[in-house]
C-alpha cells in the first residue's frame, strides 16, 4: 500500500509487497555506491512529521487490514533515534494488528547508533532490517564507493543481530569482475560467516544506466562475469561459509537478476545447495552463446 505522492521513485524488498510503505526520507543520503541508481534522479532529504503523519492519516480506512509498515527510501536510520521511535509509536496507536516494522539501512546509518538506540528501535517495533553489505572484500568496497571497509560492514551486521532485529542482507555476485571474483567469493563468505544474518539474498550484478560501474564497463576497464563464472562464485561463497551448527540462515537468490533460483537454509542445507549450484554451473557452461546485454539494462 502507498498513499504518498512525493518526489521520485519507490522502492521496497519483495517480501514488503503487501505492506504500508511508509516513506521517512526522500533518496538515499550515500547515493555514491558506482553499481547503484536507482535513487539518482531526486535530492535526499528527510520528512518532516506533518508530512509523515499525513500519510499515516492517508492508510487509516485500512488500518485493520495493515500488519506490515516498510519505512522508506534507502536508509531510514539515518534519522535520528528520537524522530524514528515518534514514528514508530504513531504506527502502533494507529494499526492495531501491526505485527512489524522494516526497512533499508546503510552500514554508516547502523554505525552511528549506540546499542541501546537499536535496542529502543526494536523495543518500540522495528523488527527487521534489509542491508545491502553486498560485499565483505576491501578492495571491492572501495572500489564501487560503499564508503565503509571489511571490517565496518561486519560490525554494522552484528550491530542489528545484537539488538534482536532481524536482519535480512544481500551480497552482489559478480561485483568485484573477473579481477576480483575470487577474494570478493572469499571474502564476502568471510563477512556473512561473522554477522550470521537471519537471511541472505544473493544477488546478480546488473549494469544499470546512469551509474559509473555502467561506464567502466563500457569503457572496457570492468570485465562481467559469464553465467557460469557467476554460479562458481557463488559456489565458492558458500562452500567458504562457515555458520555453527544451531545457526539457520534463509537463502534466496531468486531476484530477478539472477540466472536460477536456489532456496535453502544454512547451515544445514549446505552440502544439497553446493550439489544444485554445480550442476546449473556445468548447464549453463554448455551455453555455446552467451549475451552479456543480459546483464546490462537497455
Amino acid at each position: 500500500m502507498y498513499f504518498d505522492t512525493a518526489e521520485g521513485p519507490v522502492f521496497r524488498p519483495p517480501s514488503e509487497a503487501h505492506s504500508f510503505i511508509l516513506r521517512v526520507t526522500i533518496g538515499c543520503s550515500h547515493n555514491r555506491c558506482t553499481y547503484c541508481n536507482m535513487y539518482r534522479t531526486v535530492r535526499f532529504r528527510t520528512r518532516g512529521m506533518d508530512e509523515i503523519i499525513a500519510q499515516v492519516e492517508r492508510a487509516k480506512p485500512y488500518q485493520q487490514q495493515i500488519r506490515k509498515v516498510f519505512l522508506a527510501d534507502g536508509n531510514a536510520l539515518i534519522l535520528e533515534t528520537s524522530r524514528l521511535l515518534e514514528i514508530l509509536n504513531l504506527l502502533t496507536s494507529t494499526f492495531p494488528r501491526l505485527q512489524r516494522v522494516s526497512c533499508y539501512a546503510g552500514p554508516k546509518d547502523i554505525l552511528r547508533k549506540t546499542p541501546e538506540e537499536l535496542r529502543q528501535l526494536q523495543a518500540a517495533g522495528l523488527k527487521l532490517v534489509y542491508y545491502g553489505m553486498e560485499s565483505g572484500d576491501d578492495a571491492v568496497l572501495q572500489h564501487v564507493c560503499k564508503g565503509v571497509d571489511a571490517a565496518q560492514s561486519i560490525e554494522a551486521g552484528q550491530k542489528i543481530i545484537a539488538a534482536g532485529i532481524k536482519l535480512s542482507m544481500m551480497i552482489i555476485l559478480g561485483l568485484g569482475g573477473k579481477v576480483g571474483s575470487s577474494q570478493h567469493a572469499v571474502n564476502t563468505a568471510k563477512a556473512v560467516s561473522a554477522i550470521r544474518p537471519n537471511m541472505l539474498s544473493a544477488l546478480t550484478l546488473m549494469m544499470y544506466r546512469g551509474s559509473e560501474l555502467r561506464e567502466e564497463y563500457e569503457r572496457g576497464e570492468f570485465e562481467l562475469l559469464s553465467p557460469a563464472e557467476i554460479m562458481q562464485e557463488c559456489y565458492a561463497i558458500i562452500e567458504n561459509l562457515r555458520l555453527p551448527p544451531d545457526c539457520r540462515c534463509i537463502f534466496r537468490s531468486n531476484h530477478i537478476s539472477n540466472y536460477t533460483a536456489f532456496a535453502a537454509t544454512l547451515p544445514q542445507d549446505q552440502v544439497r545447495l553446493l550439489r544444485e549450484i554445480e550442476a546449473a554451473r556445468l548447464k549453463l557452461e554448455a551455453l555455446t552463446e552467451w549475451d552479456p546485454y543480459n546483464n546490462v539494462e537497455q
